[in-house]
């Protein structure tokens, strides 16, 4: 159950706080299960006797399960109860890492990273939906969406450095180390999360045909861009493919449009804030994965460092995020998402421009360090402003959906630029292994993710552009805690029991 705040409260309830830090919690574990994994590879393939293509997909069929059911955990969340989904999908993500790191079979182990992804599908917009719901459009909500994403920015660096040190001791302890931490998790969420009415789905109704070729799609368009490498992008199977994913894209758009409860109402793109939010999520984090893959070959092939080293090297922009966490919702409030979306995403395009210096002899302070620093700034800005435009101005039942929507975005834009890079990086270089050819592979690589970075700038100055022309709109008497905000945004607080 849930209460309305009244204008004079200036303090989250403990009950609220422990609310969002289950939540927060979730979202950490997500992150840090995407980076500690891609340190650990090695190991696992020296271990388990796993070819360098096989190999791949212990990181691929996380990507895959994750990226392809996000819709469908979006709107399972909005008609079966964004509580209920978090907590079965939170219980399968424990279960899930406890059988990758027991495992002995490398297809097992594939199967168990695919779960996994499946569970964060369903996690991540029914922890996200719960927060939109819980905490009213606003200063509340710009808070608690800053602190959540700033947990996620923090897992994923805090997962480079533990990977390093656990894969030291034993890989399966990268599996093993979530798995204590998500059922403490689920121990709380089920006590803390608040408990909302059950959905009537006589009136929501199913959209099964949408589901099927909507997941379909998607599933299949990772698949995709995951393969084409080795595949080849011209190849009769590829193009075959992707064929399929726009007969299967084209299905579920005439589905959509006509049923009567669609699994996506393709009305919530009218709103421009979220259109736009959804492109620059996928060039954020497209260009960000592309970025991370060169810089780990550059350090670890050309430059020969360690993997410990290479996590502290990238640690200074996850720690910029951290730090900033308790100020960004306030910044947010203060300067506004179609002000500071540009400037995150300009640091951003920056810090990957700087690295086309790279050479044969790099240093730290010279070449990685600048660019972390202005990357640690544009994720500080972009990351929670690209989150909150994503859901600001939906309505509570269509919460899960936008959640979905934007979390789709992060995943698919991520496989997409990562496939591409990948693509550059080999033809580039020629298949040669000399540190000259490493580095003809690895500057045009950059320079597409500095232009998918632009491109996501673009978008986020259209978007400035036409928030200036918008014509102010009346505003309802402030309440005292948020002198900018309406009276009707003060934050929801749980009603302790």
């Amino acid at each position: 159950m849930t209460t309305d705040a009244s204008s004079h409260d200036t303090h989250w309830s403990p009950r609220l706080w422990g609310t969002l830090v289950v939540l927060c919690a979730a979202m950490f574990l997500d992150a840090l299960d995407v980076s500690m994994v891609g340190v650990a590879l090695p190991s696992i393939g020296t271990d388990l006797h796993l070819s360098t293509s096989t190999l791949q997909w212990v990181v691929s069929g996380y990507v895959l399960g994750y990226g392809g059911l996000l819709l469908l955990g979006g709107r399972a969340a909005d008609l079966l109860g964004r509580r209920q989904v978090f907590l079965v999908a939170l219980g399968v993500f424990a279960a899930a890492s406890l059988l990758g790191g027991l495992v002995d079979d490398g297809a097992l182990l594939i199967g168990a990273r695919f779960l996994k992804g499946v569970s964060a599908a369903f996690t991540a917009p029914a922890g996200l939906s719960i927060i939109t719901t819980t905490f009213a459009e606003g200063p509340a909500r710009n808070r608690a969406l800053s602190i959540y994403t700033t947990c996620g920015a923090s897992g994923f660096s805090l997962g480079l450095v533990l990977s390093g040190l656990l894969t030291s001791a034993g890989w399966r302890w990268t599996f093993l180390m979530p798995v204590p931490v998500a059922l403490l998790a689920l121990a709380l969420a089920v006590r803390l999360l608040p408990r909302q009415a059950r959905p009537e789905r006589g009136s929501a109704g199913y959209d099964v045909a949408g589901a099927v070729t909507g997941t379909g799609a998607l599933l299949l368009l990772v698949f995709t861009v995951t393969e084409a490498q080795g595949a080849g992008w011209t190849s009769l199977r590829t193009l075959g493919s992707l064929a399929v994913v726009a007969v299967l894209a084209a299905a579920f758009l005439v589905i959509e449009s006509r049923t009567a409860h669609p699994l996506v109402r393709l009305g919530i793109f009218r709103n421009g804030g979220v259109s736009r939010a959804n492109l620059t999520a996928m060039t954020i984090f497209g260009s960000y994965a592309g970025f991370q893959f060169v810089v780990t070959l550059y350090l670890q092939r050309l430059l020969g460092w360690s993997a410990l080293e290479m996590a502290f090297a990238l640690l200074p922009a996850g720690a910029l995020v951290a730090l900033s966490a308790t100020r960004m919702g306030a910044i947010i409030d203060r300067f506004g998402t179609t002000r500071l979306l540009p400037i995150g995403v300009l640091a951003l395009a920056a810090g990957y421009a700087l690295f086309l210096r790279l050479d044969e002899h790099s240093g730290y302070l010279g070449l990685v360090l600048p660019s972390m620093v202005l990357l640690g700034v544009g994720f500080a800005l972009a990351f929670p402003s690209v989150n909150i435009a994503a859901t600001n101005g939906v309505a509570d039942e269509e919460q899960g959906l936008a959640s979905g929507l934007v979390n789709t975005a992060f995943q698919v834009g991520s496989a997409i630029v990562l496939a591409v890079t990948t693509a550059v990086i080999t033809g580039g270089s020629g298949g040669g292994q000399s540190p000259q050819a490493q580095l003809d592979g690895y500057r045009p690589a950059l320079l597409l993710v500095t232009g998918v970075a632009l491109v996501g700038l673009v978008v986020t100055l259209v978007g400035a552009a036409l928030a200036r022309r918008r014509p102010a709109e009346p505003v309802a008497v402030p309440d005292y805690r948020y002198p900018s905000a309406p009276a009707d945004t003060a934050v929801e607080v749980l009603s302790e029991r």
